[in-house]
């Protein structure tokens, strides 16, 4: 039997947040859907949320003890500063010197899940530097995306995998055919609470390691479903109906975006490919039936994720630090030192 389902608990933004933080149809991970969800699910014991403004933006952070980060957990595909649509690079500037006011002589704050070419991102961190605040960049992570040309369908897209990819899926599509059954929920209800059900159990099987904070993922599904955002996928061992593989893909339609944040197969079941299956029937319903023209792997850099998608974004993080604070200077000179190192291991 499927659990029952729990309230959906979220911590109102306040209005001055909810005013700037962007429709989850074209920016999830800057919505109001996905702090509300994050704050009450995923934020680490200790933590603090601080909405601190700068200018006409709002910068997501949090705080603990007496440091401060970006407002990002292990779920967050990017980071950004909270801003009206029509935001200009001047402004850009005062918020970044917004940020630079707020940290003098203090502690230095750590900003991650920032995508390296993102269009706010230069004059933001030039508007710090004005404010006397040093900024040093260091890598992240990547975000693995296909990006589908006009009027290119699920075989078009085929076409621009690795023959070893596609042979796999032709001949592990033929077999699942008789062995497994599909499921697909994108709507709340009793549907979508077994769906719920069934991934925790792949989960259980899986490879990954203990989940740091096994509610958010049930719960981002559940907002997700009432938003119409979520596509819920499960594929099923035709004979006793035991799940096999589980993923769910969040939606963006005003960007054409889908984006997986986790995808689990049991291990057990390994040698037919369960995974690969699964992955297969969701990105074939995205393009085809969602008109997806996007396809995300979401954060990391598992090396399976460049046989589906040819594009890294690279994620990069930004420490800003003033060096007139004992713990900035101290935090930039290990910085420095970092870089020199890896510097002379990378020598021939």
């Amino acid at each position: 039997m499927p659990r029952a389902s729990p309230p959906l608990q979220r911590l109102p933004l306040p209005d001055r947040v909810r005013q700037v933080a962007a429709p989850p149809q074209s920016a999830l991970w800057a919505s109001a859907l996905w702090f509300e969800t994050t704050l009450v699910y995923a934020l680490p014991e200790g933590a603090e949320p601080l909405w601190q403004p700068a200018g006409r933006t709002i910068l997501p952070l949090i705080r603990q003890l007496s440091r401060v980060s970006a407002l990002t957990t292990p779920y967050t595909q990017s980071w950004s500063p909270l801003a009206p649509e029509e935001t200009a690079e001047p402004e850009w500037r005062e918020a970044g010197l917004g940020l630079a006011r707020f940290l003098r002589f203090r502690p230095p704050a750590r900003l991650d899940a920032i995508e390296e070419d993102a269009p706010w991102l230069r004059p933001f961190l030039e508007g710090i530097r004005a404010g006397g605040i040093v900024t040093a960049r260091f890598a992240h992570t990547g975000r693995w995306v296909a990006r589908l040309e006009p009027g290119m369908g699920w075989e078009g897209y085929l076409d621009t995998r690795p023959s070893s990819l596609r042979n796999t899926i032709a001949r592990r599509l033929k077999a699942a055919a008789r062995t497994a059954r599909f499921e697909l929920m994108s709507v709340a209800g009793e549907g979508l609470e077994r769906a719920i059900e069934a991934f925790r159990v792949v989960r259980a099987r899986s490879w990954k390691p203990d989940e740091p904070f096994p509610e958010f993922d049930p719960a981002l599904m559940r907002a997700a479903a009432e938003a119409g955002l979520l596509r819920l996928g499960v594929l099923r061992d035709a004979g006793d109906g035991t799940p096999i593989a589980a993923q769910y893909w969040l939606l963006e339609p005003q960007s054409g975006r889908a984006t997986v944040p986790k995808l689990f197969h049991d291990e057990a079941r390994r040698a037919s490919s369960p995974g690969t299956v699964l992955t297969a029937l969701m990105v074939r319903h995205l393009i085809e039936e969602d008109g997806v023209r996007v396809v995300d792997f979401g954060r990391g850099d598992d090396p399976y994720k460049a046989l589906w998608a040819p594009q890294r974004l690279t994620l990069i993080g930004v420490l800003v630090a003033d060096p007139r604070h004992p713990s900035g200077a101290a935090a930039l000179a290990r910085h420095a030192a970092g870089v020199a190192v890896r510097r002379l291991r990378s020598r021939p």
